[in-house]
């Protein structure tokens, strides 16, 4: 059951499909949630499927994996969340399916909560923008906010009245110049801090790492070990996101987080997928960072 410690997590549940054939089941708020299970924190996804194969499939693996599915609402006319994934030089890049289940997510009971994580991506239709505006009018202590700015699905002015009220921000270099209008610079993300408010602005850097910059000026940075073994790179973000979440939740001093979350995303990315399906892989993170189990 959850809890107002446990953390909610609203927006997308999808499949990554391939150019191989293969499926992936996935969605960076489900990603997140995935991660956050394994490290015991009972997060609340709060999203939507289809009444379909693939929706089963969500539900069924949420529910083996000791999820909660208490707020995954079943849409009877839209399918579940798709997403085609290529790859040019190595990078991914996403055919992001329209009308999907998750963008008609309805109400769900306000509920006092420590956290609540969503992107932007679910914010792109009206019904499940609307949840969203009512998940935080119910007053969550922090808001963080993943920005995934993907064509053409992100109207400026949404996102900026998204990021009006929230505390933590992720965002790679190109987001924050696009959103910024200026070079991605340091400087440019403490003005942007600044704009809205923020607690913490994370910058990603992609090989070059992340910078964190933070209310008080401070400035803390963190890269990838050279030699990292690079398998797949989906969900690395996500990965790193999750443990960040997990640390403020946790409360771990800043740079012990950082450095946490990159020891995690560098070991996701050695793998297939954005999620793993073992506990063990998840065991050695938990016993290391003396989380109870």
């Amino acid at each position: 059951m959850s809890n107002s410690r446990s953390p909610h997590i609203f927006g997308e549940v999808l499949f990554d499909h391939f150019p191989d054939g293969s499926r992936v089941l996935g969605g960076a708020p489900f990603n997140v949630a995935w991660h956050l299970q394994a490290f015991g924190q009972s997060p609340l996804m709060v999203s939507r499927v289809g009444r379909d194969a693939q929706g089963e499939q969500v539900r069924a693996a949420m529910t083996a994996w000791g999820m909660s599915t208490r707020h995954l609402q079943t849409d009877p006319a839209r399918p579940t969340g798709q997403v085609t994934v290529t790859f040019e030089d190595g990078e991914p890049a996403y055919d992001i399916v329209a009308d999907c289940a998750y963008d008609n997510i309805d109400p769900v009971p306000a509920e006092p909560c420590e956290l609540l994580y969503h992107g932007s991506l679910a914010a792109r239709a009206a019904t499940s923008a609307a949840t969203l505006k009512l998940l935080r009018a119910a007053g969550p202590r922090r808001v963080f906010i993943d920005v995934n700015l993907r064509p053409p699905w992100w109207q400026p002015a949404v996102v900026q009245d998204l990021l009006a009220g929230a505390d933590w921000v992720k965002l790679n270099s190109d987001e924050l110049a696009i959103l910024s209008g200026n070079p991605a610079t340091t400087e440019t993300g403490r003005a942007f801090l600044q704009h809205y408010g923020l607690r913490g602005l994370l910058v990603t850097q992609g090989a070059r790492g992340a910078q964190l910059l933070l209310a008080d000026g401070e400035s803390l940075q963190v890269a990838p070990r050279p030699g990292t073994e690079v398998v797949d790179t989906v969900g690395a973000g996500d990965a790193f996101t999750a443990v960040m979440l997990l640390g403020l939740l946790q409360e771990w001093p800043l740079p012990l987080l950082l450095a946490r979350a990159q020891q995690f995303a560098a070991a996701v990315v050695g793998r297939r997928g954005a999620t793993v399906d073992q506990q063990d892989f998840y065991r050695t993170f938990t016993r290391q960072w003396q989380l109870a189990e």
